[in-house]
Order: structure tokens, then C-alpha cells, then sequence
């Protein structure tokens, strides 16, 4: 909580008449240094944040319940995102919408609390959600067996993770550990930022650590790992896989630059906020990354569902009222000779969110190597599982999807 001119975090030696008075008049926006032409600013931005974030989230929600061919395990990580996402544009942004536009928070110090702990545990999950799809991707990717797309029960136990693992880290103000606040000019609500003591400055740390740091290198490690199996076996269809990796790498980028542009600067005023000078992080200051953290609900559903081409399709589907086009499966393979590297054998094909999964079957090497001739044509087969025969010769099979 970034306190004007005054910090409430001193309040254990002073009088608690005066104390409650002094909480009071920050909760109800006394000491706002925010103009009202700043409110009306940050009005007009969690408004825009609060309309888009809930359009974009419920149209995956429709896509997802009006179309059977999106409801595969790994879609439901991006239903939790948007869930939580959704949660906070309906049981959040609108408080604090609504308390910009009055210059003073509206709902009370329970409401405040509320408004912390809510906006606290949708975002976390969010986060962790993140982590957790990251994670299923590159794992799906090494699993030396084909994935069983009517297998739920690891994604589910992924989303159970995010919310045990969210309330773990958003009920410990409720009970002593820290406490949810006003924040900034007083018009929004989070945990304490500038008390000084062991017990609140602890906490901050490991929030930062646990729900900031290790989501992004879940997501970084998860994401490298992933490029670097496609760069791997770029060389067997150079075009194709180098068109292919481009694509991940941007898809990645913008992942982690979105990842970082939300949080990364609410995480730093934090830091700022409890270990920097009284007065360092102002009013005004500490607006700036609390808004930019409520885009997320804006962004997520734009880069993991509406650039994923099978929720577009289904998206125009809806839009012209017609059965989704389903894309071609064109699958490629060639033969080569090649050795195990670190006795690890990588078996199948794998599609997870418009990724490309490349893997390949190593066994005992070949007597000979064929050679594809220039009218080799690919050929459809979405059905035939890869084959588990010991006794044919090893080969590196390469297999592609693309969506048309």
C-alpha cells in the first residue's frame, strides 16, 4: 500500500484512536496527491481494461462451450486463465473504476480488503496458469509416448495446482502476515508495501519471489527448451522447420515481453516501495503499474486463445454463423541414419496450441539410408499413431502440422 505524505505503517506506537482516524481518512481519499484530472485518466483506462478484458475472456468462454473440437485437456488451461481473467474484470476493475471516478474509494475498508485479496488470487492464478501451460507444452513435447488427447487428469491436477497454490500466498494477509490495504492515491486496494517490519517486509519478498520470479523462469525454461527441440531437427526439412521456428520464437517473445510489460513494473514499485527511502515511490507513481497489471485481462486472451488458429477459426465461425473449417494434418516424413544422443530416445508427434511438436524414433541404426526422390509427395494421415515395432531399422521421423 503506497501511503501519501503519511505512512500508516507506524501506527503500532501511536495512539489507535488516532491511528483509525488517520487509516480512515487515507481509505476515503483525504490524502490523495492524484488530480482529478489524473482520476479521470486512470477512469478512462480501467474502463477501456474492464470492457475489453470482459468481452475478449467471455467470447472464449462462448467459443469454448459452442464447439466440442476445442475441448481438448490442454484448452482448459486456457479456460482457467481466462476464468480468473474474467473474475477480476467483474469482482475487481469495476471498484476501482468506480472509486476513480469519485477520487476516493467507495466500499469501505472491508471492501478494501476484499478488493486486495480477490484481485490478489485471480491474478496469481493467472500467473500460475501461465507457468503451468508452459510447462505442459514442453513436457507434452518430450513424453516419449503420444499424448492421449482424452486424458484430463494432469491438466486438471495443473489447475487445481494454480488455485491451492494462489490461496496459499493471498490468505496469509487475512491472518497477520502482511494486510490488504488501500493502495497508491486510494482508489485502489493490495498488501502493505511500505511497512518496515520483519513480518511484512518477509512476506513481500517471498510474494515476489514465488509469484513473480519462478512463474517467469518456469515460463523462459519451459519456452527455450521448446526452441531449441525445433532447432534441432531443422536441418532434415531446412524450409519448413526454419518457417516454423520463426513463428515459436515470435509467439515466445511476445509471451514473455507481455509477461514482463504487466508485471515486471508492479513487481519493481513493490520492491521500490518496501526497501527504498519514505516518499521514493509517490501516489501518482505507484497508479502507473497497477493499471498496466489489470491489461493482462486484456492481453492474455489476444496472444494464448486468439492467435492459437483453432480458436480463430471457431471465432469466424461464429462471426459468419457456419461449422468451423478444421485444419489439414500434412504429414512428411523422412528416413535418415543418426545415432542416440545421451541414450535419450524421443518418440511421436506432438501438437499442443498451434505448436509444432517435431520428435524423432531412434533405434539400431540402419543398413541403409533411402533417399527421397524429387517427386515425393506428402501425404495426409492425421490417424496412424507412430509405430512401435523393435525389430524395424531405426529412422528419424519427422512429423508436421500445420492449420490451414
Amino acid at each position: 500500500m503506497i501511503v501519501s505524505n503519511v505512512s500508516l505503517s507506524g501506527c503500532a506506537g501511536l495512539n489507535s484512536a488516532l491511528c483509525a482516524a488517520a487509516g480512515e481518512a487515507h481509505l476515503h481519499g483525504d490524502r490523495s496527491t492524484l488530480s482529478p484530472t489524473g482520476h479521470l485518466v486512470v477512469a478512462v483506462c480501467l474502463g477501456f481494461i474492464g470492457s475489453f478484458g470482459l468481452t475478449n475472456n467471455l467470447l472464449v468462454l462462448v467459443l469454448f462451450c459452442r464447439y466440442k473440437m476445442l475441448r481438448s485437456p490442454i484448452n482448459l488451461l486456457l479456460i482457467n486463465i481466462s476464468i480468473s481473467d474474467l473474475l477480476v474484470c467483474v469482482l475487481g476493475t469495476p471498484f476501482s473504476f468506480a472509486a476513480s471516478t469519485q477520487g476516493r474509494w467507495l466500499i469501505g475498508e472491508r471492501g478494501c480488503v476484499w478488493y486486495g485479496f480477490a484481485n490478489s488470487l485471480f491474478g496469481i492464478v493467472s500467473l500460475i496458469s501461465l507457468a503451468v501451460l508452459s510447462f505442459e507444452r514442453y513436457s507434452t513435447m518430450m513424453a516419449p509416448t503420444e499424448a492421449d488427447s482424452s486424458n484430463y487428469r494432469k491438466i486438471s491436477l495443473g489447475i487445481t495446482l494454480s488455485w491451492v497454490y494462489s490461496l496459499v500466498w493471498t490468505v496469509p494477509p487475512l491472518f497477520g502476515w502482511n494486510r490488504y490495504g488501500p493502495e497508491g492515491p486510494g482508489t485502489t486496494c493490495s498488501v502493505d508495501w511500505t511497512a518496515r517490519s520483519a513480518n511484512y517486509v518477509s512476506y513481500i519478498i517471498c510474494l515476489f519471489i514465488f509469484c513473480l520470479i519462478v512463474p517467469f523462469m518456469v515460463i523462459v525454461y519451459s519456452y527455450g527448451k521448446l526452441l531449441y527441440a525445433i532447432r534441432q531437427v531443422s536441418g532434415i526439412n531446412a524450409s519448413m522447420s526454419r518457417k516454423r521456428e520463426q513463428r515459436v520464437l515470435l509467439m515466445v517473445l511476445i509471451m514473455v515481453v507481455c509477461y514482463l510489460f504487466c508485471w515486471l513494473p508492479y513487481g519493481i514499485m513493490a520492491l521500490m516501495a518496501t526497501f527504498g527511502p519514505p516518499g521514493l515511490v509517490t501516489p501518482v507513481a505507484s497508479i502507473i503499474p497497477s493499471v498496466l497489471a489489470k491489461t493482462s485481462t486484456v492481453i492474455n486472451p489476444v496472444i494464448y486463445v486468439f492467435m492459437n488458429k483453432q480458436f480463430y477459426r471457431c471465432f469466424r465461425a461464429l462471426l459468419h454463423c457456419e461449422t468451423p473449417r478444421r485444419g489439414s494434418s500434412i504429414r512428411s516424413s523422412s528416413r535418415v541414419a543418426t545415432k542416440a544422443v545421451r541414450g535419450v530416445a524421443i518418440a511421436g508427434q506432438r501438437r499442443t496450441n498451434d505448436f509444432l511438436f517435431m520428435v524423432a524414433s531412434i533405434g539400431r541404426p540402419a543398413a541403409t539410408v533411402p533417399k527421397l526422390g524429387p517427386t515425393c509427395e506428402p501425404t495426409i494421415d492425421s490417424t496412424k499413431a507412430a509405430s512401435s515395432d523393435i525389430n524395424k531399422p531405426a529412422a528419424v521421423s519427422l512429423v508436421a502440422r500445420f492449420d490451414g
